[in-house]
């Protein structure tokens, strides 16, 4: 089960003045089956770049896929179980799981079955990654790195995969910008 994470939305009423326009859990959830306690929570996605405060319209309320809008962002919370879970899988039965994840997240032509985790993967983003509770292993191409709550990656399109070895799922908030890809 995914964590439940409360939206509150402002805006403006019809004098200008600000307004809650809604204060609840986000339904914008997709939990995937391949691989139960992993999946994305949008908060909001922009369209453009300057982003606009204009409407009352629910920005996230559209399909939850791996990466935002072209010339855009999206603000998300994502869980990553235990590996765990997975470690009685072979490696080519761990390769099919983690399509599956890719492939429900839209986002199948970002994995790197050629890489060293099967969770590889790289998007056409800058993104802010904070770790929120639990603990995960940032893998890279070259190296890996442990954090701890409140410890902030900046990813730069660089090929990556997030290994969970606790024994609980680990949560993530992240903003992702959809970005100029490296050369």
């Amino acid at each position: 089960m995914l964590v439940p994470v409360r939206r509150i939305i402002t805006g403006h009423d019809e004098n200008g003045r600000s307004i809650v326009l809604s204060d609840d859990v986000s339904s914008h959830q997709k939990e995937n089956p391949a691989q139960p306690n992993r999946g994305l929570t949008d908060i909001w996605r922009t369209f453009s770049y300057p982003p606009t405060n204009e409407g009352s319209d629910d920005a996230a309320a559209t399909e939850v896929v791996l990466n935002p809008p072209a010339n855009g962002t999206v603000f998300r919370f994502f869980q990553i179980p235990p590996e765990a879970a997975s470690v009685d899988l072979s490696w080519e039965e761990r390769q099919a799981q983690h399509s599956q994840v890719f492939e429900g997240m839209g986002a199948g032509h970002n994995r790197d079955p050629d890489a060293r985790h099967p969770g590889m993967h790289k998007t056409e983003t800058v993104d802010y990654i904070i770790l929120l509770q639990g603990e995960v292993t940032l893998l890279l191409d070259e190296g890996e790195i442990d954090m701890k709550p409140l410890d902030v990656v900046v990813q730069r399109g660089t090929n990556h995969a997030w290994a969970n070895r606790g024994s609980e799922p680990a949560v993530l908030a992240g903003i992702l910008m959809d970005a100029v890809p490296h050369p």
